[in-house]
């Protein structure tokens, strides 16, 4: 989808997104969207689950918030019974939705949206005792704010500057759909929005040792956001024009934004119908990439047979998986194999998939790691013509007899025109989630998928309690 440019010299970006995010009702949100929104909470609530019992990162920052005497509150976190301080389940249910790469992406803005703005809007839910219908309007609103920065900031462009975009956009949608749930009025939650600038953060350079900060600061931003709308709702001053000022976030954030876009279609086009789902938890630029390789290995050709893999990505994949590509095919740790290219092809071309256990098996299996000495990526000029509006790959397979297969995938699965239908959408629900809660997992779905008619969010902490 594109938006024609508009005229940047008088939008009122700030006031104008905070006029709608306090101001969307359910009643407002057009059917389609609102479905929508409850498959994309139950996807990330399911990533969540799992990761509160296996990602690795997790026991530092669960005893880091204990800690910080953060525990002593009534702010639920999925898969554990403990209360913790609102702001600290907002951080420790964002970082878990984001711990195993596996939840979902909004590809033209390069961003994960339910991470923060899901995470804030249930924290700041439980402060408000809101209704779930109230909730879900919070996280459509913070879907649509989020997406639309990244869009404005161009992607790649802020990708340059080193910085996170699911981090850096995520404090402002997460303050968005935490500020709806708390009720603030447009004024405030423009003033949240000025205290969020102070705030939103998020560096590239997880990505030299495989550092756990891409987690983390995911769930800040979702922390950040709380912050921000409970200092407003008390009438805290923050800076105004925080997102089309001089120093306000598009013109500091990214070399040449184009402003429009942050407003462009709104209450017309809805992001959130732009929001995929993943089927491999790794890097979305890897998934058209391996979804080729999955499709040409399904005829039956068997890994030991494969003599050279090629791939081609769009230039900013490449920055992200491939380079260099000495190190990508030797990864170091979960994140290292999740931003690895050539690792997450191996494991696919030798198992026709790649799931969560996949890194605890492959990661350190001599035969996977020597096929990935055999593939090799390449930027791809037609892949990065298409970015960001598509985020697809090319693959070729060459065989020890000579013969070759290729594939080219503009469109990966789990994107929007490549949906998956409900029962895939609850298939994956079900293995993250049951290996944690047990039967629990299928009632707890089927809550999540009628989100709107809950009374009160306690009704989906209690299921995993």
């Amino acid at each position: 989808m594109e938006y024609k440019n508009r005229d940047r010299s008088n939008l009122n970006i700030t006031e104008t997104l905070s006029a709608f995010g306090s101001g969307l009702d359910i009643n407002h949100i057009p059917a389609g969207v609102t479905e929508r929104a409850c498959l994309l909470i139950a996807d990330s609530v399911g990533v969540a689950i799992r990761a509160r019992k296996e990602a690795e990162s997790t026991p530092a920052l669960l005893a880091a918030v204990e800690q910080m005497g953060m525990t002593d509150g009534h702010g639920r976190v999925f898969a554990d019974s403990r209360g913790y301080a609102f702001p600290a389940a907002a951080l420790i249910n964002g970082t878990l939705i984001h711990s195993l790469d596996f939840d979902d992406t909004h590809i033209a803005a390069t961003v994960h949206p339910s991470a923060p703005v899901l995470a804030a809007a249930l924290a700041a839910g439980q402060m408000a005792n809101a209704s779930g219908a109230s909730v879900v309007a919070g996280v459509v609103a913070g879907y649509e704010v989020m997406c639309r920065l990244g869009r404005a900031l161009k992607p790649a462009d802020h990708y340059d500057r080193g910085f996170h975009p699911t981090a850096t956009t995520g404090a402002f949608g997460a303050t968005v759909s935490a500020g709806r749930a708390l009720g603030l009025n447009a004024e405030q939650l423009s003033m949240a929005l000025g205290i969020c600038l102070s705030q939103a953060s998020g560096s590239m350079q997880f990505l030299v040792n495989s550092a756990w900060t891409k987690r983390f600061q995911v769930g800040n931003a979702a922390m950040v956001g709380v912050i921000a709308a409970s200092l407003a709702s008390q009438g805290f001053v923050g800076a105004s024009e925080a997102i089309e000022g001089d120093c306000g976030f598009l013109k500091s954030y990214s070399p040449d934004p184009d402003s429009s876009l942050a407003i462009a279609g709104l209450r017309e086009n809805w992001e959130t119908l732009q929001i995929g789902v993943k089927p491999y938890p790794s890097c979305r630029f890897s998934h058209a990439a391996i979804d080729g390789i999955i499709d040409i290995v399904a005829s039956g050709i068997e890994a030991s047979k494969i003599a050279q893999i090629n791939i081609g990505l769009p230039r900013k994949g490449m920055d992200l998986t491939a380079l260099p590509q000495a190190f990508r095919r030797k990864p170091n740790g979960v994140v290292g194999g999740q931003f690895s290219m050539h690792f997450t092809a191996a494991v696919a071309a030798q198992t026709g998939n790649l799931t969560w256990d996949d890194y605890d098996q492959y990661l350190t299996d001599s035969t996977t790691l020597e096929l990935a000495q055999r593939i090799d990526v390449q930027e791809d000029s037609e892949m990065d013509a298409i970015y960001p509006e598509r985020m697809g790959g090319k693959v070729s397979i060459r065989l020890t007899d000579g013969s070759l297969q290729s594939r080219c995938i503009e469109i990966p699965k789990g994107e929007p025109e490549n949906f998956p239908d409900a029962k895939a959408h609850r298939s994956k629900f079900i293995s993250l989630a049951q290996p944690v809660i047990g039967e629990q997992a299928s009632h707890l779905q089927q809550k999540l998928m009628a989100f709107t008619a809950l009374e009160s969010l306690s009704e989906l902490f209690l299921e995993v309690s």
